[in-house]
């Protein structure tokens, strides 16, 4: 898996996905991260490459 989602709540790191392409890593992050954000009290995602290049990264505030 090339790319993973990764998910923050408050405390740090509270999960993490892996997808095979980038356009899919991203798609899920963009299409879940309101509904994670309000339910699950994620304050960010971000898509990283193997390599631990940041391909994707958001953010919501309060």
């Amino acid at each position: 898996m090339p790319y993973t989602v990764i998910w923050y709540g408050r405390q740090g790191i509270a999960e993490k996905t892996p997808f095979d392409t980038e356009k899919a890593a991203r798609d899920h992050g963009q299409a879940t991260f309101l509904a994670r954000k309000q339910g699950d009290g994620i304050v960010a995602v971000e898509v990283r490459k193997d390599d631990g290049t940041v391909v994707f990264s958001q953010a919501g505030g309060n």
